[in-house]
């Protein structure tokens, strides 16, 4: 009989529905899928009595794969009818841990992208949006839809296979040129991608003999849970089919009871967030997508037809975004409400589970195990004391699950990166359903939770930023992870080195020296590489400091966080500095009389020599231009040291005082940037200082406890200024 061949698009009821009924008629001896071919001495896993959604997950060194199922998927419903009717089933791709799926995340991803040119000239012969609209015009809303294998020769004719495509459709033709000799007068059922069709019919002459499976060093294919959440398109999903709740519908009980469950979720959906729906706009709404249907030669109503006729009845302003199914993308922030629950419960909720006898990786054994042993496996708050041994166990497990993006632990407090240590913990613990899926994927890490931790901090390493790999070294120590630890610090300490990154230099510098000051508690206080860390980020800081020149600017919080740092850096770990504190406090002095400098950098500069022990000359702070900028640098660096001496304050007080009131407006936004670095108590300290300088008696807590918004107060004086201009401008003042 030979090869029966179903070109198929992933995830449609169309071809699932095709599928079932060419297996009933044919009765093949074979049904070969493309799929997995290393998972077929495991195919009866799939048939344990899972709740669909479900993937396939496959991971080795370099990749990792998703190829889902739901109940409408063709190749699921081959898998099923091909079991029912005898049929020795089989999958036929290359494994997805192979070379040809290097930049393939997910198997079942259309190939779309290759055949642009082709589509675009459908859509605009039958007068649709886009290839999803296409599909549905000519297949979807058909009660026996025609056509579909020449659909797919005209994309293929067009087209060009990449290699990776090519080696695929190779591997797939022996494994159908083998299974053809084997079957003998019974048919081969062939179910594929429709790009795949026209070359695998092609390539029926050859070798006879069954194909071996390639075998991998490390890795392995385990059952995930799934969801439709994940399986949408309009959430970035690769398939070529969106809307997966819809289409769920189409498949239990045809196009045009979906289109009613459609509206009535839709209504539902909207009453729940108190947005009114009447009875008429929902009549509106049947009766605009039916006479859109007929309008569009549709014997059943298509998804876009209840879509448009939904946004026509319940949306009467103007959209700021066109509908994603019009453009075949994600819904954008302030997007109309109706526009959310369409999508909502186009998107349906419902969310896989696995037989409970379904293989799980050693990964997912030792989590579970891990939480029942520390008693990690309730839901609730705990609170951890991280001086105790045992707490400090069950931190780092907490803490290597959070870093392995598994949900259901959340850290609500605790210590932070570049922070004076703190010792206790608090975690918020729930029970979700994504967990298993989670604890499945994350297997590609290792076998034992630190394992895992590790190997997925490492990876985050490898592309970081200077900026992210400090926060990758506090995460590996909250994690207790010391081997990582090590290639991260000697990747710091090379980043450091050669970055013009002030503000990335900065954010590193404080959190590593957050680390060497501070944590006995995890072992990393007085470090030897992270001391390495901070004397080649000081001097990098200083080095970048000096020649960094330019006109007034706004004040810029980062780089003044790398000043602050150099600052805690000789102040506090001048042991790991082979600087010589005369040396940093030259630069800063030279910076701070550099007229070329920044004004914030200058008032950094004069802070940190002013932290170090050098006085500074007053008479030079009377000249100083853009004073909120420069105040904002100084009080970053010398907070302290402003607080100890009233006779600056006494001279910033004149300085305020003397600038006009367009001088005030222009400099107010800096000048609250600059006193923001004082907290509450402080800056009452500063009014006191301000009202003894001028010799007057009052509360400094009163004069800092304002009842209206600085700004606002700021805006309506210049409100004032402007009409009193007026009046005088019209004789009336």
């Amino acid at each position: 009989m030979g090869a029966v061949f179903v070109g198929v698009r992933h995830h449609s009821p169309a071809c699932a529905r095709l599928v079932a009924a060419t297996i009933a008629e044919q009765q093949p001896a074979y049904v070969l899928i493309e799929g997995p071919a290393d998972f077929n001495e495991r195919i009866d896993e799939l048939l344990l009595g899972h709740e669909l959604p479900v993937a396939l997950f496959s991971y080795s060194d370099q990749h990792a794969s998703w190829s889902p199922f739901c109940d409408y998927s063709p190749e699921w419903v081959a898998i099923t009818e091909g079991r029912r009717c005898g049929a020795e089933v089989r999958f036929i791709d290359l494994p997805a841990w192979h070379e040809a799926f290097r930049d393939v995340s997910n198997r079942y991803a259309d190939a779309e992208l290759r055949y642009t040119e082709v589509v675009e000239r459908l859509c605009v012969e039958f007068s649709v949006d886009n290839v999803d609209v296409l599909w549905d015009h000519l297949f979807e809303s058909q009660d026996e839809p025609e056509g579909m294998a020449e659909y797919f020769d005209l994309l293929r004719g067009t087209a060009t296979a990449d290699e990776g495509d090519s080696a695929r459709e190779e591997y797939m033709a022996r494994w159908v040129r083998a299974a053809v000799r084997d079957a003998g007068d019974r048919p081969v059922v062939v179910v594929t991608g429709g790009f795949h069709t026209a070359a695998l019919k092609a390539k029926l002459d050859g070798s006879t003999e069954w194909p071996d499976v390639p075998e991998r060093e490390r890795g392995a294919s385990y059952l995930v849970p799934y969801s439709h959440a994940r399986l949408d398109a309009f959430t970035g999903y690769q398939s070529g089919m969106p809307s997966p709740g819809y289409y769920q519908q189409v498949w239990e009980t045809g196009a045009r009871r979906a289109a009613d469950w459609l509206v009535e979720s839709v209504a539902t959906r909207l009453r729940k967030r108190q947005q009114p729906v009447s009875t008429a706009d929902l009549i509106a709404a049947h009766t605009q997508a039916g006479a859109l249907a007929r309008l569009r030669g549709h014997r059943n109503l298509a998804r876009t037809d209840v879509l448009d006729g939904l946004t026509s009845a319940l949306i009467s302003e103007d959209l700021t975004q066109p509908p994603p199914w019009t453009r075949r993308g994600t819904l954008q922030p302030g997007a109309h409400p109706a526009l959310v629950e369409m999508l909502g419960a186009l998107r349906g909720d419902k969310t896989g589970r696995l037989h409970p006898s379904t293989p799980a990786p050693p990964l997912v054994h030792a989590v579970q195990e891990l939480l029942s042993t520390h008693g990690l496996d309730h839901e609730g708050k705990i609170a951890l004391d991280l001086t105790d041994a045992a707490a400090l166990e069950r931190s780092r497990i907490l803490h290597r699950l959070r870093v392995l993006r598994i949900p259901g632990f959340e850290r609500t407090s605790g210590p932070s990166e570049g922070a004076q240590p703190q010792l206790d913990e608090q975690w918020t613990l729930r029970p979700v359903e994504e967990r298993l899926a989670a604890l499945i994927e994350a297997a590609e890490n290792g076998a034992t939770l630190e394992e895992a931790a590790g190997v997925a901090l490492e990876r985050r390493s490898r592309d970081a930023r200077l900026d992210g790999l400090a926060s990758i070294l506090f995460d590996a120590v909250l994690c207790g992870i010391s081997t990582l630890s090590g290639k991260v610090k000697a990747s710091l300490n090379e980043g450091v080195r050669e970055t013009g990154d002030l503000a990335a230099l900065g954010q590193v510098l404080g959190g590593v020296l957050g680390l060497w000051r501070h944590d006995r508690l995890f072992g990393t206080r007085k470090d030897a590489l992270l001391g390495s860390v901070i004397d080649a980020g000081t001097a990098r800081v200083l080095w970048l400091v000096e020649g960094l020149h330019g006109g007034p600017a706004p004040a810029d919080p980062q780089r003044l966080k790398a000043m602050a740092a150099t600052r805690d850096a000789v102040l506090h770990a001048g042991s790991a500095l082979s600087l010589d504190p005369a040396d940093v406090t030259g630069v800063a002095t030279r910076v701070s009389n550099d007229v070329q400098a920044p004004p914030d950098l200058r008032g950094a500069a004069l802070g940190l020599a002013w932290a170090l022990g050098t006085q500074p000359d007053v008479r030079k702070i009377r000249g100083v231009e853009a004073l909120g900028d420069w105040l904002a640098g100084l009080f970053a660096v010398a907070r302290e040291e402003v607080l100890a001496s009233p006779d600056l304050v006494g001279v910033l007080d004149e300085l305020v005082s003397a600038m006009t009131e367009d001088e005030f407006l222009v400099a107010l936004p800096a000048l609250r940037l600059a006193f923001g670095y004082f907290p509450p108590r402080e800056r009452e300290t500063i009014a006191a200082t301000v009202l003894a300088h001028r010799g007057v008696r009052g509360n400094a807590r009163d004069v800092t406890r304002l009842t209206a918004d600085p700004v606002l107060v700021a805006e309506a004086m210049a409100v004032e200024k402007r009409v009193e201009a007026l009046l005088v401008k019209g004789g009336l003042a």
